[in-house]
């Protein structure tokens, strides 16, 4: 059964935990991409920026997970770094790539949306 879970919500730091109280019965990886997908947006695009934030699958152990976290910048993408040791940032996209089987961007004329299936 694929559920649909979705929440408009202001890219603030206190949004991550929200979020990732929300998505309590996801696993791990579900969780932590979500919110790095979301930490991507206040720290580019700015604190109090909407979003939509849409994880798609259910939190079962077979089949996949979607993550899309919408935004009103379609000019703002999001790009994978290598981050070094001392870096302080730069790390989420690259959190993300690890852990999602893909990753990518869908560009509309006035917001864009970044997601990432899963394995569960």
């Amino acid at each position: 059964m694929r559920t649909t879970l979705e929440f408009e919500l202001l890219a603030t730091p206190k949004a991550a935990p929200d979020l990732r109280h929300h998505l309590r019965e996801h696993g791990f990886d579900v969780r932590l991409c979500a919110t790095e997908l979301l930490t991507n947006v206040i720290d580019h695009l700015g604190e109090g920026t909407p979003v939509t934030v849409r994880v798609i699958g259910a939190a079962t152990r077979h089949g996949r997970t979607r993550i899309e976290v919408t935004d009103p910048d379609p000019r703002a993408l999001p790009v994978l770094l290598s981050a070094t040791a001392a870096d302080e940032s730069g790390r989420g996209l690259a959190l993300v790539n690890a852990l999602a089987e893909r990753w990518g961007v869908e560009q509309g004329p006035d917001r864009k949306t970044v997601w990432c299936e899963l394995r569960n």
